[in-house]
């Protein structure tokens, strides 16, 4: 469950993709919406969007008329965030210290964020530490055998894939006390390798725990890629393994 994270390389790979992510960021938007299903009614409630990006999912909870703090560990991605007027406060911070004292939230929401944390553990009781008692903690991450196109797909070139690896749902269940947790999987589709890749570089899901591999992809690489890639009618095809997690805050 601990990994080593470099906390300001992974907000530089974020801060790089800030101005791009939105236009690549399907996938957060889609498995957002599945969250926001295990939300309870509420009204004008205290809401802490714990690695908000670019604000989308902050916008959402500010237009249902609730006071929205965003958090984000990329200085770049809040500054998205602030000039989309996304939330109400804005906050540069850690998921697994979070700059806020006990109880000053009603639902605390974090929609794929803490797989880039250290320890998912302590990143949850921290964002329980901060939900009010009745509250909510709303969280969402990837689960082990997602991107499993990619690994294939690099294993015909005899190469391993520039991936990390994600915990595995039992891990996930280990995480926290009385936990309701929903898996699913979603499958993206894109004409071609090289925007399936792009995709990925879009949201800045490039950093690597284990440090870059020091061969670059050649065009003859991608070409490679593009004959092995798994595919359907719709085309080169990028299937992610989520949970969707809720935790009610006695």
């Amino acid at each position: 469950m601990q990994q080593t994270v470099n906390k300001r390389a992974i907000a530089a790979a974020f801060g790089r993709a800030a101005r791009s992510y939105n236009q690549h960021a399907e996938l957060q938007r889609q498995c957002g919406e599945r969250l926001l299903a295990h939300a309870r009614p509420g009204d004008a409630l205290r809401v802490l969007d714990a690695g908000c990006g670019t604000g989308w999912f902050s916008q959402r909870w500010r237009a249902d008329g609730h006071r929205v703090t965003a958090l984000d560990l990329s200085e770049k991605m809040l500054q998205q965030a602030r000039d989309n007027q996304a939330a109400d406060d804005y906050h540069t911070g850690d998921i697994e210290a979070l700059p806020f004292a006990d109880a000053s939230f009603d639902r605390c929401w974090s929609n794929l964020a803490v797989q880039w944390c250290s320890s998912l553990p302590l990143a949850l009781r921290e964002l329980r530490r901060v939900t009010k008692p009745g509250g909510q903690v709303l969280f969402s991450t990837l689960t082990e055998g997602s991107l499993n196109e990619v690994r294939a797909a690099w294993q015909h070139l005899g190469r391993s894939a520039p991936l990390n690896h994600f915990a595995s749902l039992p891990v996930i269940e280990r995480a926290a006390d009385g936990m309701t947790l929903a898996s699913y999987t979603l499958t993206l589709a894109f004409p071609d390798v090289l925007s399936a890749l792009r995709s990925l570089k879009g949201i800045g899901a490039t950093h690597l725990h284990q440090g870059r591999s020091e061969s670059m992809m050649s065009r003859r690489d991608v070409q490679q890629l593009e004959q092995v890639w798994r595919r359907d009618a719709r085309g080169c095809l990028l299937s992610y393994q989520l949970v969707s997690g809720v935790i009610e805050c006695e």
